[in-house]
């Protein structure tokens, strides 16, 4: 299970781990005037006690629209003047068509996200991994109006846990159980498992789509209120979403991850041209390591990866989930089922070592991105350099052969930046019911952001990249 951290002053919770993360002088001064050592926290956590989520009412209520000033009639008449929110328990209540647009429309065709697709949140489902009996219980909302058209989703859970989300609450769950309050259930916003930015309520476009925000947002609120849970989450939101939730009274935080960007390049050793002479001699002797272990790399999609292929990667995400103390949220069904829904924006990275599979790196295609998930190797040895070969340069290489400007590599990893993989903000937005509790979080993020800002800049400051390469 990949750990985040979080920088902070705050005094550590028993649940924490924690290393040194020490500021030169002159950031340190930069940061407040005098030099200090920060602490960097990374945050383990178990649970005290399974806490079943209430079951809730399904129908959420009808809303009325305001009218928009368009001048032609025929617009306006065409327009809904209501629409009703409601509950759903399950992404098979609603048509795969209806979800897809709304999302769709969300993100922009350019920009299209798979992790929000019907495709892909079903398979978490059909599979037992985002159900209740994981403690992912699924409330999706769906907004409709008068003619039934779906003219909103939002993927939402009601949660007895923090597992498998990737923004980290532990130690406010553990905060909250001492303050003498119950944590859980919460409701989430998110993709399960998946730290992936994008928009997380999903608005077909209309004239009424910021109304139509506005209506779920505060029915989020009165919702949390009613089943009096602590609070409710929205996290790897899109920037855009964060500051109009900040608006509504969410607290905003950030955090960071890594991703490579492309500079329209032609090849590899183009990309290697814009690295440090330092770096590019490090990327090229680790390729090479690739070739003198008698490993072939291969990049499958869609339905060149066969069922066989499945049942080695899941062995080998088992075994990473092992070897790391993490937890293996998914089934080997979820992957099969996956595959079928999402089509060819599947892409496995295999490694083979004669006719056998040895290690295997799961990606995501979308639009303007692909999105690097999961890794495993064989259990019985281990072959230098094929974690970076597999997860890293793979997909690069990938993205330069299909024009695609982004690699998303996924949670944490300082091991990411020699390699090309440059820190970026991510986003979360966190609504707690209760007041006391809320201030002394809002401290925290704000704290909290300083030093993400601090890191990200002395990273990008002696980045892996020559000086006066820019990227947008």
């Amino acid at each position: 299970m990949a750990v985040a951290a979080a920088v902070s002053y705050f005094k550590p919770s028993p649940f924490t781990g924690r290393f040194s993360f020490r500021l030169g002088k002159s950031q340190a001064q930069h940061f407040n005037g005098s030099p200090q050592t920060s602490r960097v926290y990374a945050l383990f956590w178990r649970s005290k006690k399974h806490v079943e989520p209430q079951e809730v009412n399904l129908s959420l209520g009808d809303f009325t629209l305001t009218p928009s000033d368009a001048d032609d009639v025929s617009v306006r008449k065409s327009e809904p003047a209501k629409i009703s929110l409601s509950l759903i328990s399950s992404l098979s209540d609603v048509s795969s068509n209806d979800w897809d647009a709304c999302a769709l429309d969300a993100t922009g065709p350019a920009r299209s996200n798979p992790f929000l697709s019907h495709g892909f949140l079903s398979s978490l489902e059909e599979a037992g991994c985002a159900v209740k009996e994981t403690g992912w219980m699924p409330r999706h909302i769906i907004a409709k109006d008068e003619k039934d058209n779906v003219l909103a989703v939002v993927p939402l859970y009601l949660k007895s846990h923090s597992y498998g989300e990737f923004v980290f609450d532990h130690s406010w769950a553990d905060a909250y159980y001492s303050y003498g309050s119950r944590y859980y259930p919460k409701f989430q916003c998110c993709v399960p498992f998946t730290p992936v930015t994008g928009p997380r309520i999903l608005l077909r476009d209309s004239s009424y789509k910021d109304q139509i925000f506005d209506i779920i947002v505060s029915t989020l609120k009165g919702l949390a209120a009613k089943l009096q849970v602590s609070s409710v989450h929205i996290t790897f939101s899109s920037e855009d979403e964060w500051r109009s939730l900040k608006e509504k009274g969410f607290l905003p935080r950030i955090g960071m991850q890594y991703h490579w960007r492309n500079r329209n390049y032609k090849s590899f050793d183009e990309f290697l041209m814009d690295m440090k002479q330092s770096k590019r001699k490090n990327i090229r002797q680790e390729r090479k390591k690739i070739s003198s272990q008698n490993l072939k790399m291969k990049r499958l999609r869609g339905d060149e990866i066969k069922a066989k292929h499945w049942d080695y990667f899941y062995t080998f995400y088992r075994n990473t989930t092992d070897n790391k103390w993490g937890t293996p949220y998914l089934t080997r069904e979820f992957f099969q089922c996956m595959a079928s829904n999402m089509g060819d924006k599947v892409l496995l990275v295999v490694a083979e070592e004669g006719d056998e599979l040895v290690a295997g790196a799961l990606n995501l295609i979308g639009g303007d991105t692909i999105y690097g998930r999961l890794w495993g190797c064989h259990p019985r040895a281990y072959y230098p350099s094929l974690h970076f070969e597999a997860c890293y340069y793979q997909a690069i290489e990938a993205a330069i052969e299909l024009n695609i400007s982004t690699v998303e590599a996924g949670a944490q990893g300082e091991h990411k930046i020699q390699r090309g993989y440059l820190p970026v903000t991510t986003y979360s937005s966190h609504y707690l019911l209760d007041e006391g509790f809320r201030k002394a979080i809002e401290d925290f993020v704000l704290r909290e952001a300083t030093q993400v800002e601090v890191v990200m800049k002395l990273i990008r400051d002696s980045g892996p990249f020559k000086e006066g390469i820019e990227f947008a």
